[in-house]
């Protein structure tokens, strides 16, 4: 979790001082960069860095654009989009399918969710949130701490699975909460470790295949989806 505190501190410190947009000097097209207020990416259209704190962020069907970040809001993402990288701390991360993602994919109190085709060259990571692929290929590891992991059918993790322990006490008022739970499916590909630093509830499928698994134990499943908890 070292860039997104890295990513947190950078923007805490330096911020964003004045909004404005501008013009890429590589072909990508012009950049926006604001304060307050969300950003559209048109569709099929072609941007550089987008960069807002107080704002969502979408991407229409079929845009590309550099960087993707904001401090204080969600990016969703429709079919077809392309970015270089996509960060957020706090709000969800959702692209639709064939997504194409040059770097990672990072928030740290919401979910991430890709759909069918997607392509990710780097790590997917949150800190509070469920994590979840459908037939996507991911270059890098699926790094968490609190939530769900689902790495869909068809899908393919190239650097492992970890999970981290919690900071500070559980559930001092409620209880322990109850553990996340990882679910590995249908035809699915883990590479490397599946190294889990606390409790979690893991389901692997009969057709699927992972690498060493510690810290946990892995239930083997063969119907379309893992049995509930």
């Amino acid at each position: 979790m070292n860039r997104t505190l890295f990513f947190i501190a950078m923007l805490a410190t330096a911020g964003i001082a004045h909004g404005h947009d501008s013009t890429a000097g590589d072909g990508r097209g012009r950049s926006i960069d604001k304060v307050n207020g969300g950003i559209t990416a048109q569709a099929g259209q072609s941007y550089g860095d987008l960069s807002t704190v107080n704002g969502g962020i979408d991407l229409e069907r079929g845009a590309s654009a550099g960087e993707v970040e904001t401090v204080n809001g969600g990016i969703d993402a429709g079919d077809d989009v392309a970015t270089r990288s996509v960060a957020t701390v706090n709000g969800g991360i959702r692209f639709g399918q064939r997504a194409r993602i040059d770097g990672g994919v990072e928030t740290v109190n919401g979910g991430i969710f890709i759909d069918r085709g997607g392509n990710v060259r780097h790590d997917v990571s949150t800190v509070n949130g469920a994590i979840g692929l459908v037939d996507t290929d991911l270059g890098g590891g699926i790094e968490t701490v609190n939530g769900d992991v689902t790495v869909g059918a068809g899908s393919h993790v190239q650097g492992g699975i970890h999970f981290e322990k919690p900071r500070g006490k559980w559930g001092t008022r409620w209880g322990k909460p109850k553990p996340p739970r990882v679910v590995i499916g249908p035809g699915a590909v883990v590479e490397g470790d599946l190294a889990f630093e606390r409790e979690v509830t893991l389901y692997v499928h009969q057709s699927a295949r992972i690498g060493h698994v510690s810290g946990a134990t892995a239930r083997r499943f063969e119907t379309p989806t893992a049995p509930k908890d």
